[in-house]
């Protein structure tokens, strides 16, 4: 009868000592460690000094009342715990400025993001010619300087000499006070904002859609799927990272609303472009209420942290 090697077999196997190429390696330690902290360290000394530090600064600074007279002297700083917090929510401007935000992050997001989305379709199709001029054209607002553009959008929406208004006339419309009107001044200034940052998001569809197999889409035209279909079950399920990402991004840009109506509005009319960041900075700069500025920064903070939840699990749904 042959030998019976399987008791032999056994007997031959070893643990893998540290020296073999299947031996499990030791986390932590040794000089390839050491060197990976020290090329890390400087980014994270200055990730630490320059963010971390001051929003721990802030925080403490939310529950003081720290003003001008703080400034001069640090004596009269004092510690009142939830107050300024208690205070901002008992306030009628703020629920308005809230308001607001709500209403361009709700509305100009999702446009946002829309006309994002359709530029790259159209820049990606096959079909078209000078991708890179057009490109950088779609892409040029996002990176001119806010004043220069406002300086332009407020002769487009000029009520007597407006280009916007001089197109309005030939549909036999009456003049609209852009600008000066409570009802108009938030969609002006959504539709600056989307004119203005689409070019950003677009860029990023664009790659997510070059990322895409051709063979899905050849596929699916063999088995009889017209555009739409395969857009519907093609494109937009590839897309869901993109997606999700540009909708983080945007939520976040938009919830911060400052420079628009800070530049073409101040706020106005009768508070009806006032974002909670436009009154965090009149609260800080204006009136050098720190203490209660730093306040509403942390309210903010919160209620971008919630949105930003719900999108995740919002995503997560859709998925599944």
């Amino acid at each position: 009868a042959p030998p019976d090697t399987t008791l032999q077999g056994i007997a031959d196997v070893r643990p893998p000592t540290p020296g073999d190429a299947g031996a499990p390696r030791r986390v932590g330690g040794g000089p390839g460690t050491v060197a990976a902290y020290a090329f890390v360290a400087p980014a994270l000394l200055l990730i630490g000094v320059f963010f971390f530090l001051p929003v721990a600064a802030a925080l403490v600074l939310s529950f003081t009342d720290f003003d001008i007279y703080g400034i001069a002297d640090m004596g009269n700083v004092r510690f009142v715990g939830l107050r300024n917090y208690t205070r901002l929510l008992g306030t009628p401007l703020f629920w308005t400025a809230l308001k607001n935000t709500f209403y361009f992050a709700l509305v100009g997001g999702p446009l946002s993001i829309a006309v994002s989305l359709a530029a790259a379709l159209l820049l990606n199709a096959k079909a078209v010619r000078l991708r890179g001029f057009f490109r950088t054209v779609y892409f040029a607002p996002f990176v001119t300087t806010l004043v220069a553009v406002a300086i332009v959008w407020r002769y487009i929406y000029n009520t007597r000499y407006g280009l916007l208004n001089y197109g309005l006339g030939f549909l036999g419309i009456d003049p609209i006070d852009w600008l000066g009107d409570p009802r108009w001044a938030m969609p002006a200034i959504i539709l600056l904002a989307v004119w203005k940052n689409f070019g950003y998001n677009m860029l990023i569809f664009i790659a997510g859609l070059q990322s895409i197999p051709e063979e899905l889409y050849e596929a699916a035209r063999i088995d009889g799927a017209s555009a739409l279909r395969r857009f519907w079950h093609v494109t937009l399920p590839a897309l869901g990272p993109t997606m999700l990402f540009v909708s983080i991004i945007t939520m976040i840009g938009f919830f911060q609303l400052f420079s628009e109506p800070y530049v073409m509005t101040g706020g106005g009319p009768l508070r009806a472009t006032t974002s909670v960041v436009l009154y965090m900075y009149e609260e800080g700069f204006r009136w050098w209420r720190m203490g209660y500025a730093a306040a509403i920064a942390f309210v903010l903070f919160a209620v971008i942290l919630v949105a930003t939840l719900i999108q995740f699990r919002v995503q997560r749904r859709v998925e599944r």
